[in-house]
């Protein structure tokens, strides 16, 4: 029994040779057809032979070494497992080279086996066969010619190809047609050439790095070898590359439209393009007079060329290891105008690895991904204001350039621009020292490094040995009823990225308190990804004339930002003359208790949102937010009523969804008939347990270690929506160092985002927030993504 017959796999089926009209079978020129026919299914049955013959003999090898025996010996162990497997002798072959090999062809049969065993399982087996066969077929072929026609026959034409291109990669961006099967000589040799720049099925697929797949090629119009032949067919065509680098395109015709190929087959396709660059990477372009004049310049053109011009360069050269892998650039030659940012002369980085000479460059915006794709595509990369970072004495220092990375030859020429921020800063600084007074900064977000002058630490009272102060603690370090300017000037600067500025009262360490004015900006990269802020502060307070202005005529004041923060100022004092302290002076053991109110940025600053947290004469704590539907001073006035009598309800002891089925009647009755929405809650610093109920309202925030999730809802009513209400309550138990937080709308709100979209950016912020209670509650003020303008209240716990 031949190999074919054991593995079961059929040859693919030819069509008998067509004999011209008026000329009979019988005739010597049928007889002559017929002969030849034959002849060439002979040869391909042999050629399947041997090369399952030569699968077989290689698993032999295999079970040699692993069983440590002799071949008689593993001839005979092979027929054993073979027959136990209940399979062919060259299906079981494969399978053992796929083990022993955990190579890429490997991974793509074995795929292909688990996603069609299941009803196709014959078929699949025999796709494995198939893929190896094609291995050896390829590995062992002479040329490209005979590694096409190996991927024909063996893995194309059961997959309903008709055809096969291979295609090799000129440095000047031309193809030339290598190998190719099914397609006639004349139309091969009509292709034999492709110059650059053509737009072809081919030359597009060499930019789209994961391939190209035509459903039909009407569908995208382009040109292509047989095209005309197969008009409406579906074409492939796949990078053939290896070690980082791409060395042509294997490009494969069916004759009709091709329906979409599912993930295994697109796997297979990208394998035996593998297969083709092993071949394409040794070809040599025949040395014709067109390919001679295209020839790229040598190494030393490539120098010249660099050493004329302005801006710093560097010409690279791919560094291999012993299997042709891209490992790294050498730098081969440095120019002139080069300047290395730790100092070191241009002798010393001349010869040096790029990564060893530049650490960074492998985090710096994928700055060494993109030379390596300019390196294997031969495509041009420019890019302006990228990040670049140089290490200079261990420590990372960041500018900002105009990249260009071209590849000539097998050389690659790196020109940058670089926007010299450290002369821009020292100029800052200058600046600012002699107008006196004024203290510039520059934080990297980043790396977390803060520059001063020292101006800036004489406004703080700082000596110059203390570390700078970031922006984000900014609050702690300002008078409180500051607090809401503050935070509206970090997330104008760090969360809507724009340029921003405040006017607050900065409270130093020796009791003296300064009128600073601070404006900021910040730095993006080529992302859009925030990289650094910078700014100044000013210390207004000896301007006494803007304070005669500001008397003199109120009406000036209007378009002022003065005037807005006296504006806002004034509103949180009105509030606070209605609602608890900020800082709520509770002292329980083992429980830390903060509370937030950040009014509406709308005329109407007086809103119906409300807060409580109180010790009860029982010892245990209620905690509650509300919030009155609408604005102005109804829903402040219903807000005073419901809060007031929450807190007169909860001195009779009952638990939360008794207080606002009470609460609920006050609403209904007592209030003009107003709704609200509310959360209520009883800690027990004893057990640590918090029963609590809601009407209508979000539930709270449980922030446990980095994770933070919502309480599970329980059921409830809006307040005042009928006369009478019940509320289901909830009990959880928490534990040390558990963080509980209680919020109105207002936190979370936007106009264009659902309130799922929303919580979920809340409860991010909550888990990444670090610090105290009292930091974590700013933080989620700062980074708050709400757009109505509406106030917000937050109420926050954290067990001891």
């Amino acid at each position: 029994m031949s190999i074919e017959d054991q593995a079961n796999v059929p040859l693919p089926e030819h069509p008998q040779v067509a004999l011209p009209a008026g000329v009979s079978a019988d005739s010597p020129v049928g007889r002559l057809a017929a002969t030849v026919d034959r002849l060439s299914r002979e040869v391909r049955t042999a050629q399947a032979e041997a090369e399952g013959r030569a699968l077989i003999e290689l698993a032999k090898g295999i079970l040699v070494e692993r069983l440590g025996c002799g071949p008689t010996q593993a001839a005979r162990q092979l027929a054993e497992l073979t027959e136990q497997a209940g399979t062919t002798q060259l299906e079981f072959a494969v399978e053992v080279i796929n083990q022993a090999a955990r190579d890429r062809m490997s991974e793509v049969t074995n795929a292909f086996l688990a996603a069609t065993r299941a009803a196709e399982e014959a078929a699949a087996e025999t796709a494995a066969v198939r893929l190896r066969a094609a291995e050896s077929g390829a590995l062992a072929a002479d040329d490209t010619q005979a590694v096409a026609e190996s991927l024909l026959e063996q893995a194309l034409r059961p997959l309903g190809a008709v055809a096969v291109a291979i295609w090799a990669a000129g440095a000047d961006g031309s193809l030339t047609l290598t190998g190719s099967a099914g397609f006639s000589p004349a139309e091969a040799a009509r292709w034999h050439y492709v110059p650059p720049d053509v737009a072809t099925v081919a030359r597009c697929a060499l930019t789209e790095r994961d391939g190209l797949w035509i459903m039909s090629t009407d569908d995208r119009g382009l040109p292509s070898v047989g095209r005309h032949h197969y008009p409406d067919g579906g074409r492939a065509a796949v990078p053939a590359g290896t070690g980082g680098r791409v060395y042509g395109v294997l490009e494969i015709a069916w004759p009709t439209p091709m329906p979409e190929q599912p993930p295994q087959i697109v796997r297979q396709v990208e394998a035996l393009a593998e297969l083709c660059a092993h071949t394409l990477e040794t070809y040599t372009p025949p040395g014709n007079p067109s390919h001679e004049s295209r020839a790229m310049p040598d190494a030393s053109e490539l120098m010249d060329l660099a050493d004329g011009l302005y801006d710093p360069a560097l010409v690279l050269v791919p560094h291999l290891d012993t299997s042709g892998n891209l490992l790294d650039f050498r730098i081969q030659h440095v120019n002139s105008r080069f300047l290395d940012p730790a100092g070191r002369p241009r002798a010393m980085i001349s010869g040096s690895l790029l990564l060893e000479a530049y650490p960074m460059a492998a985090g710096d915006s994928e700055l060494f991904q993109r030379i390596e794709r300019v390196y294997a595509t031969g495509e041009p990369f420019r890019a302006r204001r990228m990040n670049l970072t140089a290490l200079v004495d261990q420590v990372p220092l960041a500018a900002l350039a105009d990249i260009s990375v071209s590849r000539h030859g097998d050389g690659i020429l790196f020109i940058w621009r670089i926007e010299d921020e450290t002369a821009r800063l020292a100029s800052l600084l200058q600046h600012a020292q002699r107008l006196g007074r004024i203290g510039g900064f520059e934080e990297n977000l980043l790396t977390g490094e803060i520059t001063w002058n020292g101006q800036l630490f004489d406004l703080y009272g700082r000596p110059e040995t203390s570390p700078p102060v970031p922006l984000e603690e900014l609050p702690a370090h300002a008078h409180p009823d500051d607090a809401v300017t503050i935070g509206r000037f970090l997330r104008t600067l760090l969360h809507r990225r724009r340029p921003a500025s405040a006017a607050f009262r900065l409270q130093r360490p020796d009791g003296v308190t300064r009128h600073i004015r601070v404006v900021a900006e910040p730095v993006l990269d080529t992302d859009g990804r925030l990289l650094t802020t910078r700014g100044a502060y000013q210390d207004i307070s000896a301007q006494h004339w803007t304070e005669v202005a500001l008397a003199a005529t109120r009406d000036q004041l209007a378009h002022t930002e003065q005037h807005a923060s006296e504006r806002d100022r004034l509103a949180l004092q009105l509030q606070r003359a209605i609602m608890p302290p900020t800082q709520a002076p509770l002292q329980v053991p083992d429980l830390d208790v903060a509370v937030r109110y950040r009014p509406a940025e709308a005329e109407q600053l007086v809103g119906g949102d409300w807060y409580d947290a109180v010790v009860l004469p029982s010892r245990l704590v209620l905690l509650c937010v509300g919030d009155v539907a609408g604005h102005g001073i109804e829903a402040a006035t219903s807000m005073v009523v419901l809060r007031n009598a929450l807190r007169g309800l909860a001195v009779t002891g009952a638990g939360p969804g008794q207080l606002l089925s009470w609460l609920n009647i006050v609403a209904h009755h007592l209030t003009g008939a107003v709704t609200a929405t509310a959360v209520c809650a009883l800690y027990d610093p004893d057990s640590r347990t918090l029963r609590w109920a809601r009407a209508g309202h979000l539930p709270p925030v449980l922030v446990r270690g980095s994770d933070a999730a919502p309480l599970p809802l329980v059921r409830g009513l809006l307040l005042g929506a009928v006369p009478e209400a019940s509320y289901e309550e909830a009990e959880v138990q928490l534990a040390p160092e558990d963080n509980l937080l209680m919020y109105t709308d207002g936190l979370i709100e936007r106009r264009d985002r659902t309130v799922e979209e929303s919580l979920t950016h809340l409860l991010s912020t909550a888990a990444d927030a670090p610090g105290t209670l009292d930091q974590r509650l700013d933080r989620l003020l700062t980074y708050s993504r709400s757009d109505t303008d509406d106030d917000t209240c937050i109420v926050g716990i954290r067990v001891g």
